[in-house]
């Protein structure tokens, strides 16, 4: 038996509904009840001699081992995460023989940690706002009652008691959640653009970042609820879209408990084995959390096309809106029939169908992101969008004129299925990360002319040799020229410089590309350059960019506006 993980959960999540501890344990053989059992055991009787009588506890099986979880008051979080670890010890060494630790030491540690944590007017407070149906939030050495321009905020030193809050100056804004494999930032983005067409100022965060209106308020990956907090923490905030990654939800929670949409775009095979999600229905009941959060009176948007998510709806008492690019689907058209709202592509257009009306919000054509309905991916996120925005109130006359405008600017879907014309070839740049994405942009590419094509591609160090693998052999449909095969030193996560370079290469390789077909680079930047060393007229670079999104822009916009022509040399680096 080893211990994987132990982590504080600040919001609701797989195992439970609010703050607490888990853990999350391999069997590697052994017997997975007698575990628990001891465990409990063990759990049961710290919690009562700390005086944390009315916690309680919770497991869940994965293949190949169990995570252990409790709740906790939301003032001891970290002290939970010590007493379930040490009855974790205590379990093993009780089954193993082993030499037990002294008990009232670690009892005595255990309080020890609990009085430095204990914070009578976080707890005050927090009660107080969920009284009153509020946001609450804690982290970043902050905790905040309401949201955007509702919110009061306080350092963690400087906390006022609840009684003395003049509750009248806190409400919430709306919010939505955003969460999927694939399509999350387009949509958070297209959902911040139809909020600005309503005319309120958007606060979003997701892996580019945290914006308040047209302010960068935090760059980088911010796609968990550290980035939730702090858009919804900004004072000009009136309304916020969150995304909300699968590492955020199982590291931490969901970051708010409280939201008047959300949507699941799509669930595809990634970041499988870690925190316990094992298989595809793991993944999909991991993004599913964000029901949990949606209001009675909100919606939960979910994509029709997934079998995944139709399975998993089933489980949820939620309103749902469902989108598809299948006019068709029987599911959506039995939906229709009962009353229920739907987002469809029909007849290549975008069609709202609500309380038996049919709306259409604007043809593809229109829709810049799907450039004239050829980037299918693309069609359905702006249905998650629609549906989104309909679930938040917005008009559809709203929603349509945000789809128009919405990627006529390059900074709009920056890094996002961007197609461009530099000089004499054309570049498409997107983000796409694992096979599902991967597929989407190849089939994207499959339908633009070309001389020949060239893929850029590269991955992180956290997947699977297989997942690995399956990423080259999502690429193979395109046919490719050329592959580009970088190295991403930013994402090893454990991996030697090489090694997953080396993983893609030998399955190009047996898929049947050529040794000389085949360039091996460094980041982002250096594998674009050789991909534009390599170009000649009418060609097509296909390049999945991760790290160096807007210097290679920058770059590409240079070449592009200084006449830059597929075989020339290109500007030196730095110049």
């Amino acid at each position: 038996m080893n211990l994987l993980d132990s982590r504080r959960l600040t919001g609701p999540g797989l195992l439970l509904d609010g703050p607490g501890a888990v853990l999350d344990v391999s069997l590697g053989g052994s017997d997975a009840e007698q575990l628990i059992s001891a465990w409990r055991r063990a759990a049961e009787r710290l919690l009562r001699d700390v005086g944390w009588d009315d916690e309680r506890l919770a497991v869940r099986h994965f293949e190949g081992g169990v995570s252990l979880a409790l709740t906790a008051p939301v003032d001891g979080l970290y002290a939970a995460a010590g007493l379930n670890e040490r009855a974790w010890e205590a379990a093993v060494a009780e089954l193993d023989g082993g030499p037990s630790r002294d008990y009232q030491s670690d009892l005595t540690a255990l309080r020890t940690a609990i009085s430095s944590e204990n914070n009578p007017r976080l707890v005050e407070l927090r009660r107080a706002a969920r009284a009153r149906g509020l946001t609450f939030l804690s982290g970043e050495d902050q905790v905040s009652v309401g949201s955007g321009v509702g919110a009061l905020v306080w350092d963690d030193d400087a906390l006022p008691q609840a009684d003395a809050v003049d509750w009248d100056q806190v409400s919430d804004v709306p919010v939505a959640l955003v969460t999927g494999s694939n399509g999350k930032t387009t949509v958070v983005r297209l959902l911040a653009a139809m909020l600005r067409e309503s005319g309120l100022i958007p606060g979003f965060s997701s892996t580019d970042g945290v914006t308040a209106g047209t302010e960068t308020i935090g760059e980088g990956d911010f796609s968990g609820p550290s980035g939730a907090r702090l858009a919804l923490r900004h004072p000009t905030v009136q309304a916020a879209i969150l995304e909300t990654a699968r590492g955020g939800l199982l590291r931490r929670g969901l970051p708010v408990e409280s939201a008047q949409a959300a949507v699941v775009t799509n669930v595809a095979e990634d970041h499988l084995g870690e925190f316990g999600i094992e298989s595809l229905a793991d993944l999909a009941e991991t993004k599913l959390l964000v029901a949990k959060a949606v209001k009675t009176n909100g919606a939960l948007v979910l994509n029709a096309d997934d079998s995944m998510l139709v399975k998993g709806s089933a489980q949820l008492d939620r309103t749902i809106i469902w989108f598809s690019l299948d006019a068709g689907s029987p599911l959506v058209q039995g939906h229709v029939a009962r009353g229920g709202t739907a987002v469809l592509s029909e007849d290549n257009e975008i069609v709202l169908l609500r309380a038996g009306q049919r709306r259409t919000i604007a043809p593809l054509t229109d829709v810049p992101i799907t450039l004239r309905g050829t980037a299918r991916h693309n069609v359905a996120n702006a249905l998650a969008a629609v549906g989104g925005g309909a679930a938040l109130g917005l008009e559809p006359e709203t929603m349509a004129a945000a789809l128009r405008r919405f990627g006529t600017e390059q900074g709009d879907n920056a890094g996002r299925a961007n197609l461009l014309q530099v000089g004499d070839i054309r570049v498409l740049l997107d983000y796409a990360h694992n096979p599902h994405g991967m597929l989407a942009l190849v089939a994207l590419a499959q339908k633009l002319p070309a001389q020949r094509r060239l893929v850029m591609v590269g991955q992180a160090g956290d997947r699977s040799d297989e997942a690995v693998r399956e990423l080259a052999r999502a690429v193979w449909p395109l046919e490719p020229h050329h592959v580009v095969i970088k190295e991403m030193d930013e994402y090893l996560r454990g991996r030697s410089l090489g090694e997953v370079p080396a993983l893609l290469e030998k399955e190009f390789l047996r898929l049947g590309l050529a040794p000389s077909s085949i360039s091996r680079t460094g980041p982002d930047m250096d594998g674009v350059r050789t991909a534009l060393e390599w170009a000649r007229p009418g060609d097509l670079l296909v390049l999945a960019v991760h790290q160096d999104r807007q210097p290679v822009l920058d770059l590409l916009n240079q070449l592009d506006a200084g006449g830059w022509q597929a075989g020339k040399d290109l500007p030196q680096r730095g110049l």
